[in-house]
C-alpha cells in the first residue's frame, strides 16, 4: 500500500464524509485562478480547527506525504497543485471570527474567515479591515500569499497588518508567533517569516490582525488621459507631493473596453486612473483638489466623483472585475497575469518599454495596476491549448521581469512564487536561495509542505 493510501485511510476513520477522494473534487483543489495546469491531490479533507489541521499534519509528517494548504483557490502562481500529490488540507472550515478588540484596534480570525465576511462584521464598530486584493480571499490564504491590493498604498499590506499567527509546523506541532503589541524585539520575527511562506513551512490556522478606523469621509473618482504616460505621471507627482490617497488604480484602454462591455458602464475607452480619498471632509477635499491640479497639467480629462457607498462600490468593483472582463473578450481563452513592481521613479519608463513589447500580439492583453506603489500586471487571454500563444507570453514575461529587476523591483509585488516564478525568484534572489532552503530544510526536514514551490527543489 503506498504512503499517501495509508494516511487517506488513516484519516477517514477520523474524518468521515469530511475527507474526500471524488474526482470533481480533487480537481476543484488543484487548481487556482492561475494559467497553470491543474495537479490534484490524492484526497481532501476539510479541517474545522486547529486541532484536526495539526492530526492532519501529523499523519502526513510520519508518513512523509506532500500536504498542501487550500483557502479559496484564488491565487495566481500554482500555489495549490498538487505537484506531488498528496492531501490537500482545505480550511474554510476554519471560519469563526474569534474576538474584536475594538479599543485595541485588533481582531483574531481564524483562517478560512474571509476578507468581506470580517468586515461586514465589523460594519457596526466603526473598523475596517484594508487589505483588498479583490477576490474574495481567505485571510489564511491572503497572510500566506503576502497579499496586498488596492489599499497598499495607504494602509500596507498583509505583512504589516498581520501582528501573530497561529501555525501548525510540519511536524504537527502548534505554535503562535507574536502577540497583540504592537511591536516586540523578542528574538526572531516569526511571523513575517510565515507571512509570505505560500504553505512550505506550516499552516496558519488563526491570525491576530490590525484593523483601522472607518473614515469620516470618503469619496472615489474616475480620470481619463489622453496617455499612460501622462496618468502614470499623474501618479508619480501624486505620490512625490505627499498627498495621502487611498487608492490610486491604472487600467488601459483595453482593460477599460473590457469593464464597459463586462459590466455595462460607459467610462471613456482611455488610460483611466481610479482615485479613492480618505479622512475628514475637509482631508478629503484638499486631496482631491490637489491632485485633480496635477491630472489637470497632464492633460487629463474629467473626474468622474462618487461619494455615496453603493456608487464607490460599483465603481470598484468594476476595477476588480477587469480579470474576468478581459477573459470576457476571449470566451475559452484563459488568463495570464503578470506581476512586477518597480520604485516608482522608474514606472512610466517601465510600462512605456513593456507596452512597446505588447506590439503585434495576437491575444486579447490589458495593462492594470495598484501603481500607487509601483506595481502593476498585464493579463494575456491566451488559448492554453495553443503552444506557440503560450512561448510568446513566456518570452514577452521573462523580459518583463527582466527589466523590473534591472530597475531595482521584484519579479512578484503580491502575486507570490507559487511554482509558476520559481526562475523570476532565482534570477531576483539566487544569493540567498541557499539561505531560504535552509529555513525550509529546518522546519520542515521531510520537505511534505506545499514541495515544489518557492523554494526550488
Amino acid at each position: 500500500m503506498r504512503a499517501v493510501d495509508r494516511v487517506i485511510e488513516r484519516l477517514r476513520d477520523r474524518f468521515g464524509r469530511r475527507l474526500s477522494t471524488a474526482a470533481a473534487v480533487r480537481e476543484q483543489h488543484g487548481r487556482d485562478e492561475s494559467w497553470h495546469p491543474p495537479a490534484p491531490p490524492d484526497a481532501v479533507v476539510f479541517a474545522r480547527s486547529t486541532e484536526e489541521v495539526a492530526a492532519v499534519v501529523a499523519a502526513c509528517a510520519e508518513h512523509r506525504v506532500p500536504l498542501i494548504p487550500f483557502g479559496a483557490g484564488t491565487s495566481l502562481e500554482g500555489h495549490v497543485a498538487a505537484l506531488h500529490g498528496g492531501i490537500c488540507l482545505d480550511l474554510a472550515g476554519l471560519d469563526r471570527i474569534l474576538a474584536v478588540h475594538a479599543e485595541d484596534l485588533d481582531a483574531v480570525v481564524e483562517a478560512g474567515v474571509t476578507r468581506r465576511r470580517l468586515n461586514e462584521h465589523l460594519r457596526d464598530t466603526g473598523l475596517f479591515f484594508p487589505v483588498d486584493p479583490g477576490a474574495d480571499a481567505t485571510l489564511g490564504g491572503m497572510a500566506a500569499t503576502a497579499a496586498s491590493g488596492t489599499n497598499a498604498v495607504r494602509y500596507g499590506t498583509m505583512r504589516e497588518n498581520v501582528l501573530a499567527l497561529t501555525v501548525v509546523l510540519p511536524d504537527g506541532s502548534v505554535v503562535r508567533t507574536g502577540t497583540r503589541a504592537r511591536k516586540s524585539a523578542a528574538g526572531y520575527d516569526l511571523t513575517r517569516l510565515m507571512v509570505g511562506s505560500e504553505g512550505t513551512l506550516g499552516v496558519i490556522t488563526e491570525l491576530t490582525l490590525r484593523l483601522h478606523g472607518i473614515p469620516e469621509a470618503v469619496s472615489a473618482a474616475v480620470c481619463p488621459y489622453p496617455s499612460v504616460r501622462a496618468a502614470v505621471d499623474t501618479v508619480i507627482l501624486t505620490i512625490q507631493s505627499g498627498i495621502p490617497v487611498a487608492r490610486i488604480e491604472l487600467m488601459d484602454e483595453t482593460s477599460m473596453e473590457a469593464v464597459n462591455r463586462y459590466a455595462r458602464l460607459d467610462h471613456a475607452v482611455a488610460p483611466t486612473l481610479f482615485f479613492e480619498f480618505h479622512g475628514s471632509p475637509v482631508e478629503v477635499e484638499e486631496q482631491a483638489r490637489r491632485v485633480g491640479e496635477i491630472a489637470a497639467e497632464l492633460g487629463a480629462g474629467a473626474f468622474r466623483w462618487a461619494t455615496r457607498s453603493e456608487e464607490r462600490n460599483r465603481l470598484w468593483r468594476a476595477r476588480h472585475d477587469a480579470y474576468y472582463a478581459l477573459k470576457a473578450l476571449r470566451p475559452g481563452g484563459t488568463g495570464w497575469a503578470t506581476d512586477v513592481c518597480v520604485p516608482i521613479s522608474r514606472l512610466a519608463e517601465c510600462i512605456e518599454e513593456t507596452r512597446r513589447d505588447l506590439e503585434g500580439l495576437p491575444m486579447p492583453v490589458g495593462l492594470l495596476g495598484h501603481v500607487g506603489d509601483g506595481n502593476f500586471h498585464l493579463a494575456f487571454i491566451v488559448d492554453p491549448d495553443d503552444p506557440a500563444e503560450l512561448a510568446q507570453v513566456k518570452a514577452v514575461n521573462e523580459r518583463l521581469v527582466a527589466r523590473a529587476l534591472a530597475m531595482e523591483g521584484t519579479c512578484t509585488g503580491e502575486h507570490g512564487i507559487g511554482h509558476g516564478k520559481l526562475e523570476a525568484l532565482r534570477a531576483e534572489h539566487g544569493d540567498l536561495l541557499p539561505a531560504m532552503a535552509a529555513i525550509k530544510r529546518a522546519l520542515d526536514p521531510h520537505g511534505i509542505m506545499n514541495p515544489g514551490k518557492v523554494v526550488p527543489a
